[in-house]
């Protein structure tokens, strides 16, 4: 680490700390049912809308055989887990996700 952060950098961040939800997918196992191509493009496309409609703050697909993606949602995760519930993979058993409160600070982003 090259940065040094002094105590009260860190206690003026967690002051502006606020509350998301993470949801977790991971691949399950009828990743590869019959139709999956089709359930897996609606799964993108209700995604991308709930990004779009800023449900879904950062989204992020995973390149892995276990992980299929993580997405930080600005609802409170039992409202979060209830919409990532009616997402076509989930509800076909291809993947199976996990939502957890956590805090985020406003106007973190990815770089472009």
């Amino acid at each position: 680490m090259s940065t040094t952060v002094t105590d009260e950098q860190i206690q003026a961040l967690a002051a502006t700390a606020k509350p998301y939800s993470v949801a977790l997918l991971r691949w399950g196992p009828e990743r590869t049912t019959a139709g999956a191509d089709t359930i897996e493009l609606e799964h993108q496309r209700r995604m991308v809308s709930l990004r779009a409609d800023g449900v879904i703050a950062i989204l992020c697909p995973v390149a892995s055989d276990t992980v299929a993606g993580v997405a930080i949602m600005t609802v409170p995760a039992e409202e979060a887990a209830q919409i990532m519930a009616e997402d076509p993979c989930v509800r076909a058993g291809m993947m199976h996700c996990e939502v957890h409160p956590c805090h985020g600070f406003p106007g973190d982003a990815l770089p472009a």
